[in-house]
């Protein structure tokens, strides 16, 4: 880690250097470049700054420790260092984050699908959970969201709901979420108490831009209908329902959350460019039906990356072995420590080159 931290600084104070010298030049496009190459290193050279400050405070504590008889003083002084200790490994954790080889998708907006797995209507149920977890957590974090498409089931939950997040670094932070999260509870209708579980199935993608994915439209078939709710009764008289098929690879979307079938036309547009991109990107994956029938159709208990056990109050998440007994507060949106341990974990990996 040091010897990354290093050649990051050296370069940093080099381009320091060459700004100064270019403070009376007319190069715009170099004064721009520079500076926009060290506004991404300032976080990682003002972290190491905070290590170095913490370091040295921590270690001139230790010194008047060790020449401290007084109890209470003691006392205050490894209190004081048991402190700072703590806030030297948060530091340590965001060093390691910075340092990680950045995904190329980081700062794109999301496209958020969660589909009801196994466990019939309390996996329908928890649908709706989730999508009002990630809406807390997502109006915590400033960040807009939109609801391209959602499909209500009989019994008041959803068999899916498909959205759009933006803000800054929206897919940095939820790339995580992707995966089959599996919940333990009694539900409403059990008359006899017995906890059941249920699976639903969370998928993120990075928003494509149009640069990203060309279309033919020759390839899109669009189809229009009435707008249906639970049960598949028409909600509206007017064919503004759409429903787009990429006929070489058999995906289909479906909007009818707005009134305007050029907007739901729009949404669905997004959703499919963004999954059609998230294939393009993702090489192991052969072929679109395994997709389908891994993440979005078949929520299988068994292959489960997070569990959400309600007579416990617990919540674990099977990669990182994580778990924690505030499973009330995370279902209001209170994510940043699950989301921050996943972060940590895997940029280890990265670093560790595993």
């Amino acid at each position: 880690m040091i010897d990354k931290i290093e050649k990051i600084l050296e370069r940093y104070n080099s381009l320091k250097v060459e700004l100064d010298e270019l403070c009376q030049s007319s190069d715009y496009n170099k004064i721009s470049k520079i500076n926009k190459e060290l506004k991404a290193l300032t976080p990682i050279v003002n972290l190491y700054d905070k290590r170095c400050r913490l370091l040295k405070e921590i270690n001139e504590n230790s010194l008047l420790l060790n020449s401290e008889s007084d109890v209470e003083m003691r006392e205050y002084i490894t209190a004081q260092n048991n402190a700072l200790s703590k806030e030297l490994q948060d530091v340590e954790n965001d060093i390691n984050i910075e340092l990680a080889p950045k995904d190329q998708d980081d700062e794109r907006n999301i496209i958020l699908e969660i589909h009801a797995g196994t466990g019939g209507d309390e996996a329908g149920i928890f649908v709706g959970d989730l999508f009002r977890m990630y809406s807390k957590y997502i109006e915590v974090k400033g960040w807009s969201l939109s609801v391209i498409s959602s499909v209500e089931s009989t019994s008041g939950g959803y068999k899916e709901i498909i959205c759009n997040v933006e803000g800054n670094g929206v897919y940095s932070i939820l790339k995580y979420e992707s995966g089959v999260h599996r919940v333990q509870r009694i539900p409403k209708t059990e008359s006899k108490g017995r906890v059941h579980t249920s699976a639903v199935s969370v998928i993120v993608m990075p928003e494509a831009e149009d640069i990203d994915v060309d279309i033919d439209m020759n390839d899109v078939r669009k189809d229009t209908f009435c707008s249906t709710g639970a049960g598949g009764q028409s909600v509206n008289t007017t064919y503004s329902a759409v429903r787009l098929t990429h006929m070489p690879t058999g995906l289909v979307v479906t909007c009818q959350d707005e009134r305007s079938q050029i907007k739901n036309f729009e949404k669905a547009m997004k959703v499919l460019k963004a999954r059609l991109y998230k294939i393009n990107s993702e090489k192991q994956q052969q072929e679109i039906d395994s997709l389908k029938k891994s993440i979005v159709k078949h929520g299988d208990r068994s292959d489960k990356i997070r569990t959400y056990n309600y007579p416990q109050n617990r919540i674990t998440d099977h990669r990182i072995n994580f778990t924690r007994y505030n499973l009330d507060r995370v279902l209001e949106g209170d994510l940043d420590e699950l989301i921050t341990a996943l972060k940590v974990a895997y940029n280890a990996e990265k670093l560790s080159g595993n």
